[in-house]
């Protein structure tokens, strides 16, 4: 089965579709440690670990353009095709991008109404994309907090949430997990049932700074109803990770720890932060020529930032 890894984040403009053309390139080609390591000790020919089979996922529902961070045209197939019944299985909308071990599946194909899916549509895309013959599957995500983007994150214990050094970014990523741990506990209540209504009623009063954290409410439904233990297990095992994008030296440093203290506080959420992505000038070019920049500058800070990235989700 494939792992999947979702990139999300809280709003947008903070470079998720860069990082996900970027991070597959860098998994695909097995450069994580080998590049990272060959950059800090300025050494040619290190011997690289073995590249993985990466599909990227172009799920930015109405605005879709991951293809153009990998030098692709929008002129194949997408995932507006399945939306529209034109493609049954989506591993018919794999298409090769140039680069070893990399593949593409499109985003909407430029049709109408693929911006909002019910949810059996959205469950049959997750089990045919955990399916697909890779090692990882990214799924660049739109921004925001709408159950599209939800559901496709939850779709893995261990998705992504990129944010930028600013104070709204984080607070932006935070709402962006709450909204995330309130969905997977409705979703795992049966419909019209007390433990789903007792949940509404819990999210519908501020709980920052009450000292009771959303886990801490599922502990306590658990204890309730018998479908609350189902609710509580699919929570402790929720781990995303969170990256800190366009980062600068300097006073930025504690933000990425403080998303992970608020999370601990108020949802009782364990974030692990894997990580600053530095801000690069040479980054603007690559976009402008549509080349990755860790294929054409794999020693640019962003793309030691990348690998950086890519070897911790290769050993974890």
């Amino acid at each position: 089965m494939a792992r999947l890894l979702p990139i999300a984040s809280g709003k947008g403009g903070v470079g998720k579709s860069v990082i996900a053309a970027n991070l597959g390139l860098a998994l695909a080609r097995g450069a994580a440690a080998g590049a990272a390591a060959g950059a800090a000790a300025g050494a040619a020919g290190v011997v690289r670990p073995k590249g993985r089979a990466v599909v990227l996922v172009d799920l930015d529902l109405g605005g879709s353009n991951l293809h153009t961070f990998l030098g692709l045209r929008n002129r194949h197939a997408g995932i507006g095709d399945i939306v529209w019944k034109r493609e049954r299985d989506i591993a018919g909308l794999v298409v090769e991008t140039g680069f070893d071990r990399l593949w593409l599946i499109p985003g909407d194909g430029l049709l109408p109404a693929t911006s909002s899916l019910d949810w059996f549509t959205k469950k049959r895309l997750i089990k045919q994309l955990c399916a697909l013959p890779a090692d990882f599957v990214i799924l660049d995500l739109g921004a925001g907090s709408a159950y599209n983007v939800v559901d496709f994150f939850l779709a893995s214990n261990e998705g992504l949430l990129v944010v930028r050094p600013e104070i709204t970014s984080v607070l932006n990523a935070y709402a962006f997990l709450k909204t995330a741990v309130f969905r997977l506990l409705s979703r795992s209540l049966p419909e019209r049932s007390p433990a789903r209504e007792a949940l509404a009623e819990f999210a519908a009063v501020k709980t920052e700074g009450s000292g009771t954290s959303f886990m801490g409410f599922a502990r306590e439904l658990a204890g309730r109803y018998p479908e609350g233990a189902i609710a509580l297990e699919r929570l402790t095992r929720l781990r995303p990770r969170a990256v800190m994008n366009m980062a600068r030296e300097g006073g930025d440093a504690e933000l990425g720890p403080r998303l992970s203290a608020i999370a601990a506080k108020n949802l009782g959420l364990e974030i692990a932060f894997s990580g600053r992505i530095m801000e690069d000038p040479a980054l603007p070019a690559s976009v402008e020529t549509r080349t990755p920049l860790v294929e054409s500058n794999p020693h640019a800070p962003f793309s030691r930032g990348i690998l950086d990235l890519a070897s911790k989700l290769a050993d974890s």
